[in-house]
């Protein structure tokens, strides 16, 4: 900055000099002849003599003018560097250089920079923080699940994947157990106990809702067909009919109620009915070894038919709970509604069933001992059973004898 100064203010201190010295009198030296020739006299003589005194007189005043010239420009000089200097000390930030400043400005305008791109970095992470825990915060950890009992169902799907791990013994880590195999209807996030209680009442409340849709219709969701999710989860198709349309609209229903009551459930893509038997998400030391399950392990049972499926039960599932011991999941509340086939009882029915079967055998059993044993004690004791054999054969007895004495 100093440098930039020190060759633009000597022009500016000439042109202010030369203004102040422009301002001065003019000495008498140096006013021009006809005014000193006024003041020398008046009359005729001293008009005669004019030109000769005129003359010398222009001669001497150019020489004065010269040397006053002379002396004002090397006044001039030493002014004007004063003046620079003066006026450089009165200046602000006289110390600093331009480059200096200029370095300063550019350090500055790039710490910021760098202090903007730190800001937003930390800005992004802080997002991606919050999005990861509000994430987890709503992490669906509950579902409404339709169970699948149809043994025909369970063991086709038990067949597949008997096939694919001898194919790929690495994917046996992958398989849903036969007792675990549902359709999902509807998953949610439920955080306390309150919330499920709440959960299980929108499930009660949705059965109504559901048998109106029914209208007393039996419903058989076929399943039939293999797909995959991107080579991450396999799964049975179900087939498109006006059952599986009816199903879709029991979802959104159900949907609906749960929302209503506050529940943070459904996805925002449509809901797609599908029997899960496989997936990498089982297990993370699978995922490190398979990034994709290879479709053609079960091109044979592309466009297999499983079996049906009459829709007869909702339950309210954890996804984390111990399971059941027969693999299916932690149930909280269920539904039941529509007829179900006697000849494809589920497990529970079964074991219901046998129970009530032994218990009835086991009493009549028993009650039967009792009585054989009860009789035993009477012939034995003489107890009022004989008393009443010998009173029934003296009455015998007598009515013989009196058939005797008639005639």
């Amino acid at each position: 900055m100093r440098p930039l100064l020190r060759r633009l203010l000597p022009s500016l201190c000439s042109a202010a000099a030369r203004a102040l010295l422009g301002r001065r009198a003019v000495p008498m030296a140096l006013r021009p002849a006809e005014a000193a020739a006024e003041s020398a006299g008046v009359g005729g003589d001293a008009r005669s003599a004019a030109p000769e005194r005129d003359g010398l007189e222009n001669i001497q005043q150019k020489k004065i003018f010269k040397e006053n010239n002379e002396k004002t420009q090397q006044s001039e000089e030493p002014c004007a560097a004063d003046s620079i200097d003066s006026l450089m000390a009165e200046m602000p930030f006289v110390d600093t250089d331009i480059e200096d400043e200029c370095a300063m400005h550019a350090t500055s305008e790039l710490s910021i920079k760098k202090k903007r791109k730190r800001t937003i970095g930390r800005e992004i992470e802080e997002g991606i923080e919050r999005k990861k825990k509000k994430n987890k915060q709503y992490q669906p950890n509950y579902f409404i699940s339709l169970p699948i009992t149809n043994p025909k169902i369970t063991g086709s799907i038990q067949a597949v994947q008997d096939a694919i791990i001898q194919k790929d013994q690495r994917l046996s880590k992958a398989m849903v157990r036969p007792g675990s195999l549902h359709v999902t209807m509807l998953v949610m996030h439920l955080s306390s106990e309150e919330e499920i209680s709440i959960a299980a009442g929108a499930l009660s409340d949705s059965k109504v809702f559901v048998n109106d849709l029914l209208k007393g219709k039996r419903v058989d969701l076929s399943f039939q067909g293999i797909d995959h999710f991107r080579n991450q989860v396999g799964f049975v198709n179900l087939a498109e009919n006006d059952h599986t349309t009816l199903l879709k609209e029991i979802a959104e229903t159900m949907k609906k109620i749960f929302q209503e009551k506050g529940i943070m459930a459904g996805e925002e893509r449509a809901f797609k009915p599908h029997l899960t038997f496989m997936k990498l998400t089982k297990s993370t030391e699978l995922r490190k070894q398979v990034k994709k399950i290879d479709s053609s392990l079960y091109d044979d049972f592309k466009n297999h038919y499983f079996g049906d499926e009459i829709l007869h039960r909702f339950d309210l599932c954890s996804m984390f709970k111990k399971k059941q011991p027969n693999g299916y999941y932690y149930c909280e509340s269920s539904i039941v509604f529509g007829e179900k086939q006697a000849a494809e009882p589920d497990d529970a029915e079964l074991v219901s069933l046998s129970k009530r079967l032994v218990e009835n055998a086991v009493l009549k059993a028993v009650q039967q001992y009792l009585e054989e044993t009860q009789n035993k004690s009477r012939q034995t004791d003489g107890s009022p059973a004989k008393t009443e054999e010998a009173a029934s054969s003296n009455k015998n007895e007598s009515d013989n004898d009196n058939s005797k004495k008639e005639p």
